[in-house]
């Protein structure tokens, strides 16, 4: 095994166009790893961490790219470095062939554009800050999709937005919908009448699609970033949307997603939404949840279907009431009895492997419900026989795309866990949109036929049960993803929270 780099001077590149390449040098023959990145202190740490510190990349600058390959050989690697090369001289020559000068400051990206009121910024943490800063100052709203952004620039970035009446989304915004653009890792949805505020991607994600499958669309959603409604932050961009969907008439209805806040900014933002006017729902996961007194127009709901199925109801002015199976719920149980009785014995555990790490976090609260504890690096120091992990975490990303792009990571897991007698089902999300994989469930297939068969030799019967969060609009189709996971031996449902519920009630839980 062999290790080799190059570093390429002052070639800055976007962190999702280095996802891209990097995926795509690891599928070439005899590569073990790839990491593509800029020479900043914090990425030479993960460089360093995950050992592919060589010699070149130990040299690289900030505004430097740097490639490392890890394979079976030299040759294998100086062949991966010389695709690299290909590759970043045909994404150059694309962009010349639009005879487009691409900008170099956002002062020259105005001037090109001078009415534009918007920015996304997609730039290594250490420097996040202060080109968001920068483009407060010129007016622009913010998504800023970049992580590792201290607290506390968040906080004096998200003051300054509130001075000038312009939004800052993020840090670590993955998902938004502003003036019907989807922005950043987005579903093909339709315009429609409900406004959402989110503090999750995924979760986003996961909603508006449920609310496309009820022929209902989206006017505007506003992802604030995981920490917005943490105490430290204190739920400011949160309330400033808010005030945005309020204002906004084409917004008959409002949506409020994220994790259980301190009760005094739940308190905040519950009073925001009364005052608004509209019906709203909100879907704070992990909080209590119902109609409390004198609440009004505003339901709380625990999961993002219910989230979706309730906004709705609202807008049909039609009774709601939460369900745990959409479809035939006497079907679905009878699937789960059958698939319970295949099981071999000692086979109880559900091992969750997400993408997406609020669906993550929605399997554990509803396993905890029903199966009892659960391990998961979402939560460090939980124990329990079921686990559900997040590979979209910071430990699964060093050096290597995030799971929505790459798939290797899940299908490394996937194949482990094949040869453990205890588990019983596989818990999976695949979500589709822009930015994701072209092929995310044909790139799992294989790797889920494989363990089935596995188990299968060994006398066991191990069960895959999947959502797919998706439109049919998406680059990759829904039907057809649904189709190529279906094939490949799981039991695909409607929603992360059914599949939760589902796999559940096949490791014993009674439903």
């Amino acid at each position: 095994m062999t290790r080799a780099g190059l570093v390429r001077k002052s070639a800055y590149q976007d962190s999702v166009a280095l996802l891209t390449l990097a995926r795509d040098l690891r599928t070439a023959a005899g590569v073990r790893e790839v990491a593509a990145l800029m020479g900043t202190p914090a990425n030479h740490d993960l460089l360093r961490q995950s050992g592919l510190l060589t010699a070149e990349a130990e040299s690289a600058g900030p505004n430097d790219l740097v490639i490392v390959v890890e394979a079976d050989s030299e040759s294998h690697a100086r062949a991966a470095l010389a695709r690299a090369e290909e590759l970043l001289a045909a994404r150059q020559q694309q962009r010349r062939s639009t005879g487009r000068v691409l900008p170099r400051t956002m002062e020259s990206a105005l001037r090109q554009l001078p009415g534009a009121n918007f920015a996304l910024i997609s730039v290594p943490g250490a420097w996040a800050a202060a080109e968001a800063r920068k483009a407060l100052r010129l007016g622009l709203h913010v998504m800023l999709f970049s992580d590792n952004v201290s607290v506390e620039d968040e906080v004096a970035l998200k003051r300054l937005a509130r001075d000038k009446g312009l939004l800052l989304m993020g840090p670590d915004c993955g998902t938004a919908y502003l003036g019907g653009a989807p922005l950043g890792f987005a579903n093909v949805v339709p315009r429609g009448r409900i406004g959402l505020v989110a503090a999750s991607g995924t979760g986003l994600q996961q909603v508006a699609c449920l609310l496309a499958a009820g022929g209902e669309g989206i006017s505007q959603a506003v992802g604030v970033g995981g920490r917005d409604m943490s105490r430290a932050v204190g739920g400011t961009m949160t309330l400033d949307a808010l005030d945005a969907l309020g204002a906004d008439a084409a917004t008959e209805l409002v949506v409020v997603i994220g994790k259980p806040p301190g009760p005094e900014i739940e308190r905040q933002v519950e009073d925001k939404l009364r005052g608004l006017g509209k019906p709203a729902v909100v879907a704070l996961l992990g909080a209590e949840h119902g109609v409390g007194p004198g609440e009004g127009k505003v339901r709380r709901v625990s999961t993002l279907e219910d989230a979706a199925t309730a906004a709705l109801s609202a807008l049909r002015r039609e009774t709601w009431t939460a369900r745990p199976f959409s479809r035939d719920g006497a079907a679905i149980h009878r699937r789960i009895a059958e698939a319970r009785a295949a099981l071999a014995p000692g086979q109880r555990a559900v091992h969750g492997l997400y993408a997406g790490g609020t669906l993550a976090y929605e399997a554990i609260l509803l396993l905890e419900s029903l199966a009892g504890p659960v391990a998961s690096n979402l939560r460090p120091h939980g124990d329990g026989i079921h686990r559900v992990i997040d590979f979209g975490a910071d430990e699964f990303t060093l050096g290597r795309a995030h799971p929505m792009i790459d798939p290797a990571s899940r299908i490394e897991a996937v194949a482990a866990l094949a040869k453990d007698p205890r588990v019983a089902v596989l818990l999976l999300d695949i979500v589709l949109g822009h930015g994701a994989a072209r092929d995310p469930a044909g790139d799992l297939a294989p790797a889920l036929r494989a363990a089935r068969e596995a188990a299968r030799r060994e006398g066991r019967t191990l069960h895959v049960v999947a959502s797919v969060i998706g439109t049919e609009g998406d680059p990759q189709g829904l039907a057809a993803q649904v189709a190529k996971v279906e094939d490949a031996g799981a039991w695909v449902l409607p929603s992360n929270a059914q599949a939760a519920r589902a796999a559940a009630g096949i490791a014993g839980a009674e439903l």
